[in-house]
């Protein structure tokens, strides 16, 4: 029973001693990458009137999509 714990523990150590190493490594400052700007960085206001017009936008989409749906031609069962 107590080989198996130490088994477990000798794999485990394998398994996690890359993310060890890589977390003791210090990036380069120099080349690294700048931090990714957030997706909205505008006002309310105008984040408000843009996510207005997704409704209209599902809704023309929806009667398009039905309306492609009726004028489609069946397709006839291959027998």
């Amino acid at each position: 029973m107590i080989n198996k714990y130490v088994a477990m523990g000798l794999g485990a150590l394998i398994a996690l001693a890359p993310v060890a190493a890589m977390a003791q490594a210090t990036p380069d400052t120099t080349t690294a990458a700048p931090m990714a700007k957030p997706a909205h960085t505008g006002s309310h206001r105008g984040h408000v009137r843009r996510k207005g017009n997704t409704a209209a936008h599902h809704a023309r989409a929806s009667a398009h999509h039905i309306h492609k749906m009726r004028t489609a031609p069946a397709v006839a069962p291959k027998s």
